[in-house]
């Protein structure tokens, strides 16, 4: 079994170019006999990704990362293994195999049960759907009506009405579903023993995942009363709103139009809704959660700038600086979007229209600037111990800044707000230690005379055998040992397929991560002349000899604690005459 699901993953790869697959998601720019365009993984402006299409892999020379077919589109999509295979499956039209009898079961049976779960939403959404122009929902059409939301709209987010607690169950029933199907959805909960629609008597805002799939809904009430205003279908095997953002369909389709250079994220279905309205289409929301790192990743796929627009009250927005943060550890720039005070985006699009909201925009300021006036908000500087306080708390902050040029803007800031002098605040950031700017990277093609020792020659040693250059094919890895565990296991990969007959580098981001950093950098050494002419011969030969003398060493190391260590006379002679014999050869080796 493992034999055919081998073959048919290389099949599947063999009929799913890698450059129509790449191209049908981001627009590709033909150069002589190789395809660039800007990396989808982080932003950029110079196309710095590329495809090797010969060998079945891209590489950005910008993030580092690497992969295939199947790693485009499980990071693009963000999916798992098992669902990009789906996705390439279908567009190849193949049937998917089982793995073994047990694994082939239950992913079987996975499958079918997710398959039932969205049908299941997909009927539900359709129903709610129908309700709203159905004559009876009005009350649901007079809540959209007074915020102002338009028919086009309406439709264009799928918005639905739920008018009683029975009869959605009652219809998913009759379509089919099971009892327990309804309950695993989320769809429907349980009251005293009979099944009720989950949202019963809201509007209803389906949620739509980034592979158009409904996978959830969000309710919310029509008048006052002490149930929460808004409620989200609970987690289920087809919905986790730790891993999802609303309106993230609707992004995507803005992403591969070319119209997308940064996102705005908001709390709220209504928020993104007006903003959508009033011409920002690549707004998303949050659902009510703090900001998670799975929405920070999916945030990151389609831009790497984001701006926060959550409502006018500072101090509840002080509560999210957890979540900022979570945006900026994965390399997202952060900018936070200024409202009036008590106001959310939807409230100022619908008293100043666009043009209100796009002077909000402008006003955006950096993370740390945001820091710095959410901390300015918590004290009276007209008690001189709280301004101290202040002085303190916003010095730390400025201590985090990447550039003593940021440093000392936002120090200058300090001052003129405090009115303590720069000088003074500069000789209390001296107190802490200073995050240093970092050095700029040494260039990724470096050369031999450049390289930073062995590691450098460990991977160039690989890259020259992966790639099958005709001066490594008598080296034997053997005999090398490879400090890091990703090196040694591209030994292992290389060795067995000379043993077959055939290697096959991409097969390389089947048994790797595709982000592995060690990875990333033996694959990058195969463009550009890293690999080629005799300047690569001789290195290649050089890092060898070198690799071998290093091994050398650390058996005579070995060998002279033995020597130390022997308990008796002839343990001891030996390991001298061991000794004697490495010793010799090191003289091969300079």
């Amino acid at each position: 079994m493992k034999g055919d699901w081998q073959e048919f993953i290389a099949e599947l790869k063999a009929k799913n170019d890698l450059t129509e697959v790449i191209g049908s998601y981001i627009k590709l720019e033909r150069r002589g006999y190789s395809y660039w365009a800007c990396c989808p993984f982080h932003h950029e402006r110079t196309p710095s990704f590329t495809i090797n299409a010969a060998e079945g892999y891209y590489h950005c020379f910008g993030c580092g990362v690497s992969g295939d077919v199947i790693s485009f589109v499980k990071e693009y999509e963000n999916v798992d293994f098992r669902t990009a295979v789906e996705i390439l499956a279908a567009r190849a039209k193949m049937e998917i195999p089982a793995q073994d009898d047990r694994a082939a079961k239950l992913a079987e049976e996975k499958k079918k049960k997710k398959e039932r779960l969205r049908s299941l939403m997909q009927t539900a959404a359709r129903f709610y759907l129908a309700n709203l122009y159905g004559g009876r929902a009005e009350a649901h059409l007079a809540y959209l009506e007074r915020r102002g939301v338009s028919p086009s709209v309406m439709k264009k987010f799928g918005l639905g009405a739920s008018l009683d607690y029975r009869t959605l169950p009652r219809r998913l029933m009759d379509r089919g579903f099971t009892r327990e199907e309804c309950l695993e959805s989320g769809a429907c909960s349980e009251a005293d023993g009979q099944l009720i629609d989950a949202q019963g008597g809201r509007l209803i805002i389906p949620i739509i995942n980034n592979l158009d799939e409904v996978i959830g809904f969000g309710g919310r009430l029509l008048v006052k009363s002490d149930r929460a205003k808004y409620k989200n279908t609970r987690d289920t095997v087809l919905f986790d709103k730790r891993k999802n953002l609303f309106n993230i369909n609707l992004v995507k389709r803005e992403k591969r139009a070319g119209g997308l250079s940064s996102l705005i994220m908001v709390e709220g279905y209504m928020d993104v809704i007006s903003l959508y309205q009033a011409g920002f289409h690549n707004v998303v929301a949050s659902m009510g959660t703090s900001l998670t790192k799975e929405q920070a990743r999916l945030c990151k796929r389609y831009s790497d700038q984001v701006y926060i627009s959550y409502d006018g009250d500072f101090a509840g927005q002080k509560a999210n600086l957890r979540g900022l943060d979570i945006l900026k550890d994965e390399g997202i720039r952060v900018r936070v979007v200024p409202l009036p005070d008590g106001k959310d985006p939807d409230d100022v699009v619908r008293e100043g229209g666009k043009e209100a909201y796009e002077a909000c925009l402008n006003a955006a300021m950096p993370l740390i600037d945001f820091r710095i006036r959410a901390a300015k908000g918590k004290y009276d500087f007209s008690r001189t111990d709280e301004k101290r306080e202040y002085v303190r708390e916003a010095v730390a902050i400025v201590r985090e800044a990447e550039s003593s040029t940021e440093r000392e803007e936002l120090l200058r800031a300090i001052s003129k707000d405090t009115g303590v002098s720069y000088a003074s605040l500069e000789r209390d950031m001296g107190m802490a230690p200073v995050r240093e700017e970092r050095p700029p990277e040494m260039p990724l093609r470096e050369s031999a005379a450049s390289a930073t020792g062995s590691r450098r020659a460990e991977r160039f040693i690989l890259a020259a055998c992966l790639f099958s250059k005709p001066y490594a094919a008598g080296c034997d890895l053997n005999s090398l040992d490879f400090d890091d565990d990703t090196l040694q296991h591209i030994a292992d990969y290389i060795m067995r397929g000379r043993a077959e007959g055939n290697i096959r580098p991409s097969g390389l981001f089947d048994e790797l991560p595709s982000d592995d950093k060690e990875l990333s950098e033996v694959f990058q050494l195969d463009y550009g002349d890293n690999l080629n002419g005799e300047h690569a011969e001789r290195y290649f030969a050089d890092s060898v000899k070198g690799l071998q003398r290093q091994a050398l060493l650390r058996d005579i190391d070995l060998c002279r604690s033995a020597c130390e260590e022997a308990e008796t006379e002839e343990e001891r002679a030996e390991s001298l005459a061991r000794l004697s014999r490495l010793t010799a050869q090191l003289k091969n080796y300079r």
